[in-house]
């Protein structure tokens, strides 16, 4: 009788820190359900706060319910991760109401962007204003300012009935093309044209920290929409001189280089460090005409030092120089600096209107232009991570007003990257790495968008619940 009663006594203390412990588990779940829900809310806050001027000027023009809209379409935009379909309206309207509402969230979302009260010219002028922000902070700690320029495609290769489009080269194509290690009788031939939009993007950044969209651009050589290239940059850069002035660094690629281009930054008296195609011409200090690569050879380098090559993430050794040069039509003093990488790889030809007369200087120009990077790398994250390429609207206007929200959807993801704090525990709760790659990311931006849309998936901020509750 008494081993009976110590094994009813053990099993009953059993029972009881079993239920002991499935009570502790219960609490700390919804003690990190309840946290989860606040940071869901904070950065849903952050989002609003981001956008709020705009919204303000939204709300003097357009219905309420259409100011609601749009906010939460930027919110809806970092959610859906899809590069085919991510901006398609039919899906982004099953994340702006329940899936079972998806049509009526998908009227709604058309309602936005069709209406007649407002353009996208809104969205491109609070850019800019944002973009001023970065300038001012940049000039207030006497850093310097660099406003870096990249020209890109939209590829449209099945669509022929959207307004607007124009014969691009594509991207794609070229990068199939390449010829791969181990593999043969890569197909050859002209560029592959598609159909799609010319694209530029204008960021504005410091030699260290975060950047800002400052602008988004797209064009078309015909129909309606017809225009230049050069027409639209040229409106572009008159636009930032009467801006900002002189004083910030424009950063271009061999896509600008040219007496074209050059008197542009003449007239608007903007300071430039310009990638020069090695077989372009250039007069020496002697007056003779060469091309930039006969210009430094058989000439030592001034210095020489180990850099990181973030796009290869190895150490190289670059050997600097630099020469006085004037360009043929315009006689202006310019300076060409030469970055040496070695090891095959093709030098850098720069060309700048800043005085180069120290080894320093010519470290300075190199630097400057590496941070040209991040414009190449915005551009991807456009095309893979919020896919660009993927609406379906046929109006020309009815795009680019989806198109620069979703830019409004990038350019918030960058203001976040701001919050350390918030980004580590969002990035190790919901985006969990272990690769040593992703460790030494300093701005982390597709972890960071992985990250958000998981936790707003699973726990709605509390405007979307509203909004697809009513």
């Amino acid at each position: 009788m008494f081993f009976v009663n110590v094994g009813l006594l053990l099993y009953a203390l059993g029972v009881e820190a079993k239920a002991t412990k499935e009570a502790y588990m219960v609490k700390d779940n919804q003690e990190q359900a309840g946290l989860q829900e606040r940071n869901s809310a904070q950065i849903e806050k952050s989002c609003y706060e981001f956008l709020y001027g705009l919204l303000g000027t939204l709300d003097s023009c357009l219905d309420r319910r259409l100011v609601e809209t749009f906010l939460a379409l930027v919110m809806v935009v970092i959610m859906h991760r899809h590069r085919n379909n991510g901006l398609l309206l039919s899906e982004l309207g099953g994340y702006l109401k329940r899936p079972d509402q998806a049509p009526a969230g998908t009227k709604r979302i058309s309602r936005l962007l069709h209406s007649p009260r407002w353009g996208a010219e809104m969205i491109e002028t609070y850019l800019w204003t944002q973009a001023d922000a970065r300038v001012e902070s940049l000039k207030a700690e006497g850093k310097q300012v660099l406003v870096v320029w990249d020209e890109s495609v939209i590829e449209k290769p099945e669509s022929l009935q959207l307004e607007g489009l124009c014969a691009v080269h594509s991207s794609k194509a070229k990068r199939l093309k390449r010829i791969k290690p181990g593999y043969f009788n890569p197909p050859g031939g002209r560029p592959i044209c598609v159909p799609g939009y010319h694209w530029l993007q204008v960021l504005v950044l410091g030699m260290e920290g975060p950047l800002k969209v400052a602008n988004m651009s797209w064009w078309s050589t015909r129909g309606d929409q017809a225009t230049e290239k050069r027409e639209v940059e040229r409106e572009i850069l008159a636009h930032v001189a009467r801006r900002w002035g002189s004083q910030p660094l424009h950063i271009w690629d061999r896509g600008f280089a040219g007496n074209p281009w050059l008197t542009l930054a003449y007239v608007y008296a903007v300071s430039f460090v310009m990638r020069w195609p090695k077989h372009y011409r250039l007069v020496d200090a002697e007056g003779l005409e060469r091309k930039a690569w006969e210009m430094t050879r058989g000439k030592r380098s001034w210095e020489q030092r180990l850099i990181w090559d973030a796009r290869r993430r190895c150490q190289r050794k670059v050997g600097i120089i630099a020469v006085p040069v004037t360009d043929r039509e315009h006689g202006q003093p310019l300076w060409l600096v030469v970055a040496r990488p070695g090891q095959g790889r093709e030098p850098w030809y720069l060309l700048t209107n800043l005085p180069v007369n120290t080894p320093q200087d010519a470290w300075r120009i190199v630097f400057a232009y590496a941070r040209r990077w991040n414009v190449e790398m915005s551009l991807r994250f456009d095309k893979s991570e919020l896919a660009f390429e993927s609406p379906r609207l046929r109006k020309w206007e009815t795009q680019m007003r989806l198109l620069l929200i979703a830019s409004l959807a990038h350019a918030f993801l960058l203001s976040l990257l701001a919050s350390d704090v918030l980004i580590s525990a969002l990035l190790q709760q919901w985006c969990h790495r272990t690769g040593k790659w992703s460790l030494k990311v300093k701005a982390p931006l597709y972890r960071l968008r992985s990250a958000l849309s998981r936790l707003w998936l699973a726990y709605p901020p509390p405007f979307l619940q509203k909004l697809s509750s009513g």
